[in-house]
């Protein structure tokens, strides 16, 4: 079918009561056996469920974990998890979560914030109770009446079930990955990572892998409702096309609802068998509100809430086919703002009996609560509801957003982020390997972190480089750096372009061929899939999520970029590559300041004549100060040119002294971590910066320094010549590099305010 829409995004008209059994959505049951309808349980006891509003003003706090990767149970704010992908709440204000990574086991927060571990504990393929039972990269999860829970074990290409007792079973699958319908202990899927039930007991999985939706039936019974082959194709639903469906919903009619990830759609599958698509990033928009959907979550009026792990948003998709962003950069931060509490990968949604959601963040490691504004949103869980029949519950409004807040206390909401820490404990001896060999003996460094980036369309400053490049030729392996496993169920992109890379966990790798050599030979079939394309051409790659690598395992070839560029972001968060100390690796070279300039509003360079001071009127500020500068490393061929880590500036008197205030350098920009957003590189940046890679006739790091640019951060300043006196004064740029060299040449402005 044409990807080309020229009509508004649409969906289904209203669904109906809650229905939903998701890795991101949750009905709640109010008592057990079937599910009864959110109207019909509101009208026995005389209340009426409140509409869900779009664009509702978010508060978030976060419920459960520290942020830094690891196992503890225990109070929720000292609970560490490794990745919580998927997640369900029940009846109790419970919460479930799937924590995959090194974890591999379903936990419980409690509503009064206490963490502990349901099943699992060991990663592996095993029945049993609690402890005895072991999982493989358990993803999504749903919840049945009677408060039993069905995981998407990926890693095992099964689905379990698990009591609320803690007893695990498999219902269908299990063993090595492939396709096939059948008896459920026959049964075989493909790297499964969503799952729903409906009210009759059936089981929906995302077949993720496979590209299929599968159904199992009361009867024991795996069928194949809709997909074959990735692709997109809408109608019926033996024709009917996805790409890495990971999420799939079901409301009370028995409408299917899936996030196709890589499609960046969100499907429906009817009852009669149509798939029709109700939203989908518009062709050839370059940064789409709706991009890699993942966490579904249905109201009970019909609203799908969404978790779009692209640019880490929470979008709403109403029943009329409006599509809006509920929280997240572009939405309700701005560009540069690292203050805010936002998402990085929400892999599953869970929906509150008071319209909150919870909201899992597996890159970041944490449980956050999203509720309105004046609602607060929790440190704990929302305080356990009153039975639904009760009819002098407080919050008389359930399933839906309130217009009006009205329940829990407010609490301070943390946007404190771990430090980060070596990926690898041989960091600690300065010991930490190279990705190509030999890994432990000294590589060509030609681009460090903060450096600014074009575009292949014209631009110069398009973005922030996010890492560290390593110089290697064309075709040489690139080896993993770091023990990790895969996370993401769309790890890999760009296939055969220069910019192809792949993610596993807190290591990325760009610039390579993933998965083969230079003449595209597969490397390891077992961790990379090779699709092909219809003329049996190699046309993409797939790496799983779930797999594992080990340090010096090979993930790809240098591609014709010449370097590999290594991106860490322990926790989500991009951090500078330097802390990891590679071996071998030495900078005594101090770096260089070629000029710097004073610079209107307008961006214009202040007058200056060879050998005179530059003369300032008091009234011209705000100024921009601009500094021309690089750094080199030991080692580097005499043409290279690196960014620098720190660039300041202090303002002295003729003889040398800091005028007040400038006691010490104004350190405004420094890379020790990047802000979240690429569209700050501007700030840090002035016009005519930029690489040759990226069509500059030359390499010039041009920084503003009177621009913020540092721990997250991203905001512009000034400097104003208004507070001095008249008279004679210099202008000193600190510039310095990781090593801590600091240019001591060329870093005088002589300046005369009149």
């Amino acid at each position: 079918m044409n990807r080309q829409y020229t009509k508004p995004l649409l969906i289904a008209a209203v669904i109906g009561a809650i229905g939903v059994c998701a890795a991101g959505g949750v009905w709640y049951a109010l008592h057990s056996g079937a599910q009864p309808s959110v109207d019909r349980v509101a009208a026995m006891v005389g209340i009426k469920p409140r509409p869900t509003v779009l664009g509702w003003p978010v508060s978030i706090g976060s419920v459960a974990g520290n942020g830094s990767a690891g196992f503890a149970d225990g109070r929720a704010a000292q609970a560490r998890f490794s990745d919580p992908f998927g997640m369900v709440i029940d009846r109790d204000g419970n919460l479930f979560v799937a924590d995959a990574g090194d974890n591999n086991r379903i936990r419980r927060i409690t509503p009064e914030g206490v963490v502990s571990t349901l099943a699992g504990g060991k990663e592996g393929f095993a029945d049993g109770n609690g402890g005895a039972a072991a999982f493989h990269t358990p993803s999504g999860m749903a919840i049945d009446a009677a408060g039993n829970l069905y995981v998407a074990d990926t890693g095992n290409n099964a689905i379990r079930k698990v009591t609320p007792q803690g007893v695990v079973s498999t219902l269908a699958g299990g063993g090595v990955p492939g396709y096939l319908d059948g008896k459920a202990d026959l049964a075989m899927f493909n790297g499964p990572v969503g799952v729903a039930v409906d009210q009759a007991g059936v089981v929906y999985v995302a077949d993720t892998y496979n590209d299929r939706i599968r159904a199992i039936g009361t009867d024991g019974m795996v069928r194949t409702i809709a997909g074959s082959t990735p692709g997109y194709v809408d109608g019926p639903a033996g024709a009917a096309l996805f790409d890495t469906p990971t999420s799939v919903v079901v409301d009370a009619k028995g409408n299917l609802y899936v996030a196709d990830t890589s499609n960046g759609a969100v499907r429906k599958l009817a009852p009669d068998g149509q798939v029709s698509t109700v939203a989908i990033a518009p062709e050839g928009a370059e940064k789409p509100l709706l991009r890699r959907p993942v966490a579904l979550a249905l109201t009970h009026d019909g609203f799908l809430y969404v978790g779009d792990i692209w640019r880490g948003r929470i979008l709403q998709l109403s029943p009329d086919g409006v599509l809006q962003g509920l929280t997240g950069i572009g939405v309700d931060i701005e560009v540069g703002d690292a203050q805010a509490v936002r998402l990085s990968r929400p892999s599953a949604i869970a929906i509150d009996r008071a319209g909150g959601l919870y909201v899992s963040d597996a890159v970041r490691r944490t449980v956050h609560r999203v509720a309105p504004r004046g609602d607060g949103a929790s440190a704990v869980l929302a305080p356990r509801a009153a039975p639904v029949a009760t009819a002098a519950a407080p919050a008389g409004e359930i399933g839906a957003v309130p217009v009006a807040a009205t329940a829990a206390a407010p609490a301070t909401a943390s946007a404190t982020l771990p430090v980060p820490v070596p990926a690898s404990q041989a960091a600690a001896s300065g010991n930490f390997p190279w990705p190509f060999k030999p890994q432990h003996q000294r590589h060509e460094v030609v681009g460090t972190i903060g450096e600014v980036r074009g575009s292949y369309n014209g631009e110069s400053r398009h973005h922030f480089h996010s890492g560290l490049d390593v110089q290697a030729d064309m075709g040489v392996p690139v080896l993993a750096v770091a023990d990790e496993k895969v996370s993401s169920p769309v790890s890999n992109w760009a296939f055969g372009e220069v910019g192809e890379g792949m993610s596993i966990d807190s290591m990325a790798y760009i610039h390579m061929r993933v998965g083969r050599t230079g003449k595209d030979a597969p490397l390891d079939p077992a961790r990379f899939i090779m699709l092909d394309n219809e003329k049996g051409k190699p046309a993409r790659m797939r790496v799983r999520r779930g797999t594992r690598f080990h340090v010096g395992d090979a993930l790809g070839t240098v591609n014709r970029m010449y370097h590999v560029h290594l991106v860490y972001q322990p926790g989500g968060v991009e951090a500078n590559p330097m802390v990891l100390p590679f071996t071998g690796f030495s900078d005594q070279v101090a770096p260089r300041i070629d000029k710097i300039q004073l610079v209107d509003a307008a961006g214009t360079a202040l007058a200056r004549k060879p050998g005179k001071r530059v003369v300032v009127a008091r009234g011209a500020g705000p100024l921009g100060i601009v500094v021309d500068a690089y750094d080199q490393a030991d080692g580097n061929a005499a043409r290279r040119k690196l960014g620098l880590y720190k660039v300041g500036y202090q303002v002295l008197q003729a003889d040398g002294t800091p005028v007040a205030g400038f006691g010490k350098p104004l350190v405004n920009i420094e890379f020790n971590k990047l802000p979240p957003d690429p569209e700050s590189v501007k700030l840090a940046y002035a016009d005519n910066s930029g690489i040759t890679v990226y069509g500059s006739a030359t390499t010039r790091f041009l920084y503003v320094v009177t621009n913020t640019v540092r721990d997250g951060v991203a905001k512009s300043g000034g400097w104003d010549p208004a507070a001095l006196a008249p008279g004679d004064y210099v202008i000193r740029i600190f510039a310095a590099d990781y090593a801590g060299n600091e240019a001591l040449s060329g870093r005088e402005l002589p300046i005369t305010v009149e």
